[in-house]
């Protein structure tokens, strides 16, 4: 009787740890394992934050570093209104604000912030290029903590939703996705190396993803929009959100109220952040423009997209119009990723919402207007996410987002961190090599992969210790282009074919339970 009585107590056990996702996570000793790993993914970004900036001690514009303090500077000291309009004491030509107004409402917080410690580094006009020790400590404790509060959060939360649903997954299977998001070095070497904000709207964007994972799409569509506001590069993601929502959407019973009450959310959402800039046009306008530079061309720099790698070829920026490359951007993007959103709208499912995510993240970084090296942040999001059923996926696209922006790296002085956050990710993801190294047997060719790895090492090294012909300054930059841009465009088509051959796994999975 006894030991019926134990055994029925550890089913009801197993059964609460199914129905509660929250016991569940105790059960698995996932909550201290996130701990552990998100104090460590801390220091690590701290040791990286010691290492130089953009733009450090490079008058008189400096770099990211100084527009961020300088949009801190602006918020602080002139009244909303004026934030975003050009006047003698805000000179846009001088970082002027270009992202949506829940960025200028960030940088208004961390102003605050600086103005109590240190008010010398926001002070209006004095603070140009300002570059004590003090203050750049307090700029990088704004990202660390945006950091903590906002991508931390949204990986547990993504967590909790997405093995909460599969409660027989390992411990050190859930810890290594843990790792692998939280240790992400891209981001890392942005945010906290070059110095911007972007852990703030993947943050939010990591979240939309959860709440949609959980059946929330009010809630999803809700931070959606907040990290629309915080970053237009957000919009990378837009075709994903719509079509997995409106697929669901037409699948209910009213499919008008539901699709009118997720508009309606999105347009209270963006009502809230644009209050001040909606009492006229002239004022909604004059940030609008803010938002899409268009006057700098369609692409800048050596982007590893279609736009820049094929201007060897085809003089884009000679041969075209602003107002036509607008057009053959947009039409581009559109048709590249329509089949994505086609996909999730005749069949929704959470695996192929992340799929669409990154399908629609590598169709705006390829054919979208002005693409920045950074951009890249945006596919290898969704790809992290998906790191559990494509872990050759996500170490492929990681390694050649990193490359890909390796010049903009030595130019910040940031090559100690780059090859220090690469190894340790190499490290991360061979620690439960047996699944991982399966995989990339089945999926890839060896010898390929080896040639490839092998060809980028040795372009580092070419990098760092050549010196490029007088004819062709920019060789280096263009061949590293090419070998990325290669890359990127079989991992897209890659992503595509597997989003679409969801539908026809589902379909015969149902067979087989019908049989």
């Amino acid at each position: 009787m006894e030991k019926s009585r134990g055994g029925k107590v550890m089913k009801d056990k197993e059964e609460a740890v199914d129905d509660d996702p929250w016991w569940w996570l105790v059960h698995k000793g996932i909550a201290a394992s996130f701990l552990c790993i998100a104090l460590f993914a801390l220091l690590v970004r701290v040791a990286v934050s010691l290492h130089p900036y953009s733009g450090a001690g490079n008058p008189p514009k400096y770099g990211d570093f100084e527009a961020q303090r300088h949009w801190m500077e602006i918020t602080l000291n002139l009244p909303v209104k004026e934030w975003y309009r050009n006047s003698t004491t805000n000179d846009l030509s001088y970082w002027g604000l270009d992202y949506p107004p829940l960025t200028a409402y960030q940088s208004y917080i961390h102003g605050l912030f600086l103005r109590f410690f240190h008010p010398e580094s926001v002070s209006l006009f004095t603070s140009r290029g300002h570059e004590s020790y003090f203050g750049k400590l307090l700029m990088r404790w704004t990202v660390l903590s945006s950091d903590a509060l906002m991508f931390f959060p949204a990986v547990f939360y993504f967590v909790l939703v997405y093995y909460a649903g599969r409660p027989h997954g390992q411990k050190t299977d859930i810890a290594w996705h843990i790792a692998i998001m939280l240790l992400n070095p891209c981001l890392m070497l942005i945010d906290h190396g070059h110095f911007q904000y972007n852990c703030i709207s993947l943050g939010l964007t990591v979240g939309a993803v959860a709440a949609v994972l959980s059946n929330k799409e009010l809630v999803a569509c809700f931070l959606f929009s907040l990290a629309l506001n915080h970053k237009q590069m957000s919009a990378y993601f837009a075709p994903a959100f719509f079509s997995h929502l409106f697929g669901k959407c037409i699948r209910r019973q009213n499919p008008l109220l539901e699709v009118s009450k997720l508009g309606l959310v999105v347009l209270g959402t963006f009502a809230l952040v644009w209050w001040p800039y909606l009492h006229s046009m002239e004022a909604f306008l004059s940030v609008l423009s803010r938002l899409a530079p268009f006057e700098r061309g369609i692409y800048e720099d050596y982007v590893a997209n279609f736009w820049c790698t094929t201007s060897v070829l085809i003089k884009w920026k000679r041969m075209f119009t602003t107002q036509s490359l607008k057009l053959l951007s947009l039409g581009a993007t559109f048709s590249t990723c329509l089949p994505s959103m086609v996909q999730q709208i005749r069949a929704p499912s959470n695996q192929g919402f992340l799929y669409g995510l990154l399908n629609s993240a590598f169709s705006f970084y390829m054919f979208s207007f002005q693409v920045h090296e950074k951009s890249i942040l945006l596919p290898l999001l969704p790809a992290s996410l998906l790191a559990l059923e494509e872990p050759f996926l996500l170490k492929w696209i990681t390694f050649y987002a990193l490359f890909s922006m390796f010049p903009l790296l030595c130019r910040d002085k940031l090559i100690l961190p780059y090859v220090a956050l690469s190894a340790l990710f190499i490290l991360i993801y061979h620690v439960p090599s047996g699944r991982q190294d399966r995989r990339e047997r089945l999926s890839f060719n060896s010898f390929v992969t080896t040639l490839l790895m092998l060809c980028s090492v040795v372009l580092h090294i070419v990098y760092l210790t050549m010196q490029p012909p007088n004819r062709y300054p920019f060789l280096f930059e263009a061949v590293i282009m090419f070998l990325c841009f290669s890359q990127f465009v079989v991992l897209c088509f890659y992503s595509n074919a597997k989003q679409w051959a969801l539908k026809r796994t589902i379909f015969m999975d149902k067979e087989k339970k019908l049989l």
